[in-house]
């Protein structure tokens, strides 16, 4: 049994934390951390969680007492205080930007934030670094587009197949978070399509310096806004390396092969196109489509639940590697279709 800390527990993030961690075998619970509410009982906050004793405490990093941390606190907040975290003796998780990036440079122009802290953390992605994971005591949780994006092109860089992927994903209104905007305002948002940030997201460069990792290939990444509440579907258009003769079928045997024994990896055959509804609520992510058109173009498609693959059931799937449980330990549920 390991005690939990989670550090900023008021958002979207920290609601499915809870909601995941409460159900969590091997997990208790000890410390909920907002300024905002503090001494206000949990569900008054995330009226779904009910019949617990939690509630928000405002402490400092230096009284927290437990075996793992989450921040999931905003980016450049999670620098100032996750140093003062791993002081404390426990295992960090941060849900923020501030500890996925190589390159300390290419953070500081992506998020337009200095960078003050001499950590680094380990880009916590399973399917690419377990092992990795399994040795580290301060995890950088991947972006929840980024983790859609590279699972539907990590086979193909990995076998040097392809020499540029153009990621178009389609995410759910959750994916901005708790504070309501004129963006995400159900007049702007309902019957209606935004792309936003078009050739500059943040979260294009984490996909680069992950699948750039395997092969020289190119990476552009254009997101929309959808009126849906939980999910990423990313179409990956994918434009082969000179003289590869490929087809659909072979696609699909290397990324059986690439996930095969991966817990969460779901690879559709026959055709079949991943839905938002068969992975909304888990932490599975379905990759399917692999279909090559006419000019060469491969399509792969991948949908996650942006909240829990892409955000807190990721962050519990490698806390579960770090303290060495089963893998699918208190994430062993499927979606909710419909």
């Amino acid at each position: 049994m390991v005690s939990i800390a989670i550090v900023g527990g008021s958002g979207y993030t920290g609601g499915e934390l809870i909601r995941i961690l409460s159900a969590h075998p091997e997990a208790e619970i000890v410390d909920i951390t907002s300024r905002q509410f503090e001494g206000t009982p949990v569900h008054k906050v995330h009226p779904h969680i009910r019949g617990t004793d939690l509630v928000f405490r405002n402490k400092k990093p230096s009284e927290l007492d437990a075996d793992i941390i989450f921040t999931a606190t905003p980016h450049g907040a999670s620098m100032k205080i996750v140093p003062d975290l791993i002081e404390t003796g426990a295992k960090v998780i941060d849900l923020s930007g501030d500890y996925r990036f190589n390159d300390i440079d290419v953070y500081e122009k992506w998020y337009g934030i200095e960078h003050t802290s001499d950590l680094k953390g380990v880009f916590g992605l399973p399917e690419i670094h377990r092992e990795e994971i399994k040795k580290t005591t301060l995890l950088a949780n991947p972006g929840c587009f980024v983790t859609g994006a590279i699972l539907s092109g990590y086979p193909l860089s990995k076998a040097k197949l392809a020499e540029r992927m153009i990621f178009d994903s389609k995410t759910g209104v959750s994916g901005a978070g708790v504070n309501p905007t004129t963006s995400t305002h159900y007049p702007n948002i309902g019957d209606n399509v935004n792309p936003y940030k078009v050739t500059s997201h943040r979260h294009m460069p984490e996909i680069q310096q992950e699948l750039g990792a395997f092969s020289d290939v190119k990476i552009s990444f254009t997101p929309h806004l959808v009126p849906v509440i939980r999910g990423i579907l990313t179409t990956n258009h994918c434009f082969l390396v000179d003289g590869a003769d490929i087809t659909s079928e072979e696609v699909l045997d290397i990324y059986k092969e690439t996930y095969k024994g991966e817990p969460f990896i779901q690879i559709l055959e026959d055709g079949e196109i991943p839905r938002l509804s068969s992975v909304r609520g888990s932490n599975y992510a379905q990759i399917g489509c692999f279909e090559i058109d006419e000019t060469g173009r491969l399509v792969i498609i991948s949908a996650i639940d942006n909240l829990v693959k892409g955000a807190s059931g990721q962050a519990v799937h490698n806390m579960n590697i770090m303290c060495g449980f089963d893998e699918k330990t208190g994430l062993d549920f499927f979606g909710m279709h419909p």
